[in-house]
């Protein structure tokens, strides 16, 4: 006979009870059919649980061993058993996904996941341009999820009880107008783009620190930065009047080309935040795995950045 956690139940019911006739009284068992399960439970376990008299049950040392591991095992095999069921409620029976993002290529590739995987449970989406305030939202319950960027190494958005999960890192590539003279390379410096004006779409973290810093070390100071949406940084880009800074999986449009930069002086982080004891927590996991997947999906289309991501295999989408 194999030890089984029903054993273990049987086991500490008895130590608990302080007698088998207690004990068989709590399980809804007649005493003599547990005095026969403790007695094969012993003959498993190759010795004798307890000692008993008159007096009632006293675990010997080998029923102190059981009961020392039972009482870990126990617990965690019913925290687990909870947790399932409370997973299984949550990804089958929400009533509804209330995902947050910034400008990034991940969002819509979740959504679509989403309704493929749940197509009963509605997704509802929020964008804003700042990571706090969407980090806010999540700490406070007002959003499941967001998926926002952190510059580098920087931190994520204070916001706790907010937890972060890493879904990729993606160096920052140029966008230049396909007749711009450095639209043939296939890398450029940075310090070649001296001249340009540039575009950027807004963000409340410390991007445009790190880009005056990597500016500075590449031996200039940016002229004119139009801060502005994404739609507009594409049109300047397009016609010439600046050259955009991007990650690296934007999906093209015409008249545009996308130009790694050399060394990669500026990274980006995408980040997963939810709060741990939300209504969604559980489903954190199936969230992150669809964001790493979007993320996947999105890098494919992009034949400039898989070529550079051969040379630069510790940026892409996170284990």
């Amino acid at each position: 006979m194999d030890l089984e956690f029903r054993h273990l139940k049987i086991v500490s019911a008895v130590a608990d009870a302080g007698s088998v006739s207690k004990a068989a009284t709590l399980l809804g068992l007649a005493q003599p059919a547990l005095t026969a399960q403790l007695k094969r439970i012993e003959r498993t376990l190759g010795g004798s649980l307890f000692e008993r008299d008159r007096n009632g049950a006293r675990p010997t040392p080998l029923g102190e061993l059981v009961l020392t591991r039972a009482r870990v095992l126990l617990p965690a095999a019913r925290e687990l058993q909870e947790e399932a069921v409370r997973f299984a409620n949550t990804v089958g029976d929400m009533p509804s996904y209330r995902l947050g993002a910034t400008n990034g290529p991940i969002l819509g590739g979740v959504v679509d996941r989403l309704a493929n995987t749940h197509p009963a449970t509605p997704v509802r989406t929020h964008t804003s341009w700042s990571a706090v305030d969407l980090t806010s939202m999540v700490a406070t319950g007002r959003l499941d999820f967001v998926l926002v960027g952190s510059c580098g190494d920087s931190r994520p958005p204070a916001g706790d009880p907010v937890n972060w999960m890493n879904v990729a890192v993606d160096p920052v590539f140029v966008l230049l107008g396909e007749e711009h003279p450095l639209a043939e390379r296939k890398e450029v410096d940075l310090s070649e783009l001296a001249d340009e004006q540039w575009a950027l779409t807004p963000g409340d973290g410390c991007f445009a620190d790190c880009f005056a810093a990597a500016c500075a070390r590449a031996g200039f100071t940016p002229q004119t930065i139009y801060e502005t949406d994404v739609a507009t940084c594409v049109h300047l880009a397009q016609v010439g009047r600046a050259a955009v800074l991007c990650q690296a999986p934007f999906a093209l449009t015409p008249g545009l080309v996308m130009l790694p930069l050399v060394g990669a002086p500026l990274h980006w982080r995408h980040l997963l935040g939810y709060h741990p004891e939300g209504r969604a927590a559980l489903a954190a996991p199936l969230i992150a795995e669809h964001a790493k997947a979007a993320h996947h999906d999105a890098v494919q289309r992009s034949p400039r950045y898989l070529d550079w991501l051969v040379r630069n295999p510790e940026f892409g989408t996170a284990p």
